[in-house]
């Protein structure tokens, strides 16, 4: 596995505990802004709520009715940030949402498009995007491609844009980013115990394999998602007021359920909304649920009572009803939101609590509550803020304007890249397999790629166009070590291989890590 070399005499600047989508971005932001960085994930990186969500870079048109506009308004505009610094894991996407009257009057979803509209364009001018999103307005459902897979009985709706992400794999790249900043990051390496001690934290690591090494850091991170509530009161012995309400959602894959790359927004009769979005090519992605838990976040599972919510859901608008026995996938996630006492989990709030202890001056711990994917970054930049008094020559925030790794396009559009560029320089890749491997890996196809000259160079094809070329790279540099890392988080290849292709995958892995 590629990490930085250890240096166990010279103390850290900061321990992150968590690699989801909050701790990669906090290590990215810190490691830039020149602070010695260790980030520990106790399973794969974004394994667990990073990995779980809708797939969605969006400003949260529904979290207007909540009276939620400062979190509107930043993740617009964050965004606007993603579109720019990541155009290969973020891409933009029409949402269309039939209108239904006995659930909200057409006047009341005209006027908050209205306004997501003027919030999206005023991020917009802020972020200097080279190309604004289309604004919304009406539609009528009777014609294609709008009509395709509805029940005839809905005639009007309204179109609007967001955007769709590849989660992992942001997750993925601000890992990467950290790394070549000097960050080093540990995947399977826990916490276990940890102490102040003359100013500083002695935290005690352990890796998959048992074997402990300590280490100094001045402080401390606490991004550990569903659990850093345990973090805080198990490994690091602090009493807190606050806490986290852990809320799961849920979604479904079944096959494609109408024609057109658009998703659709859909409202539901308890007044939440439930998305449908086109997935992998031949599948339609829905979601989400909205279920408190009580019990262990380890391992969260759809429960059948999910599954008729989400089926039940959108037949109020399908043609061609779906059951439980339509479902091909399905998968579930704890959101860690910040318990602010509401007793609807819809209604909890999405935005993110940064919790600093210091102790009277000394080491500190920062915890993070709760965040969307959408906002990683913005929280990432004021938790680094947070620490600014403890690493007074820390430099300034950097990472608006700076590309993700694989995002730097030297100004050319992802279509042009994907479709003129690559299809010059590797014109025997097939037309699938260039464009899944750009969005996967972005300007970094080469280093894939590399040397390259047929697919025969590429090695063993394990199907739906992953070759071993792939997974050795995705091995040697990007943390993965088992075929569930491979198959459902680096890609999603697993939707489209058998299991005896998929376990081929597995013990190629395996042989691979055994060999390291």
């Amino acid at each position: 596995m590629a990490s930085t070399a250890t240096n166990a005499t010279r103390p850290y600047d900061l321990l992150i505990i968590g690699g989801g989508i909050n701790g990669s971005g906090i290590a990215r932001d810190a490691a830039g802004r020149g602070l010695r960085i260790i980030l520990v994930e106790k399973n794969d990186l974004g394994s667990a709520t990073s990995s779980s969500s809708s797939k969605l870079i969006h400003g949260g048109l529904r979290y207007l009715e909540q009276y939620e506009f400062r979190l509107v308004a930043e993740a617009l505009s964050e965004r606007e940030v993603l579109l720019n610094n990541a155009p290969h894991l973020v891409v933009p996407l029409r949402f269309v949402m039939p209108h239904v009257p006995e659930l909200r009057p057409r006047w009341m979803i005209r006027t908050g498009l209205f306004l997501y509209d003027h919030l999206g364009k005023r991020a917009f001018a802020a972020g200097g995007g080279s190309n604004a999103l289309p604004g919304s307005h009406g539609v009528d459902l009777r014609v294609l491609p709008y009509n395709s897979g509805l029940k005839t009985t809905l005639t009007n709706g309204f179109i609007y844009s967001d955007c769709r992400v590849d989660d992992a794999r942001l997750v993925l790249a601000n890992a990467l980013s950290a790394r070549e900043l000097g960050a080093e990051v540990h995947t399977r390496t826990e916490g276990i115990r940890a102490k102040r001690e003359n100013d500083s934290w002695q935290v005690v690591l352990r890796s998959a394999g048992g074997k402990e090494r300590t280490i100094t850091a001045r402080g401390i991170v606490n991004a550990a998602g569903p659990w850093v509530k345990k973090v805080l009161n198990d490994t690091l012995h602090q009493a807190s007021q606050d806490n986290v309400r852990l809320v799961k959602g849920s979604h479904i894959v079944v096959p494609s359920l109408y024609e057109g790359d658009h998703a659709f927004i859909l409202q539901n009769d308890d007044g939440r909304v439930v998305f449908m979005i086109p997935y992998e090519g031949c599948y339609t992605l829905i979601g989400t649920t909205d279920i408190a838990l009580a019990g262990d976040p380890a391992q969260p599972r759809i429960s059948s009572d999910e599954v008729d919510y989400l089926c039940r859901a959108v037949n109020r608008y399908l043609l061609n009803p779906i059951t439980a026995n339509t479902v091909v996938w399905s998968y579930a996630g704890v959101r860690p939101l910040y318990d602010d006492g509401t007793a609807n989990p819809s209604a909890v709030t999405r935005d993110y609590t940064l919790r600093r202890d210091d102790d009277a001056g000394s080491a500190p711990v920062l915890s993070v509550f709760g965040g969307k994917i959408t906002t990683y970054r913005k929280l990432a930049e004021h938790a680094v803020d947070k620490l600014s008094p403890w690493f007074p020559d820390m430099q300034a925030p950097w990472t608006a304007t700076q590309s993700l790794p694989g995002g730097d396009l030297k100004g050319v559009s992802f279509a042009e890249f994907a479709e003129v560029q690559l299809q010059r320089d590797y014109p025997w890749l097939p037309d699938d397999g260039r464009r899944a491997l750009a969005r996967r890996h972005g300007s970094r196809i080469h280093a894939v790629l590399n040397g390259a000259r047929s697919l025969s160079d590429l090695g063993q094809h394990f199907g739906a166009g992953l070759y071993a070329r792939e997974i050795d790279h995705m091995i040697a540099r990007e943390w993965a070590q088992s075929a569930t890392d491979i198959l459902f988080r680096r890609t999603k290849a697993g939707l489209h291989l058998n299991a005896e292709q998929q376990q081929a995958v597995a013990s190629y892995v395996e042989k691979c890590i055994v060999n390291l």
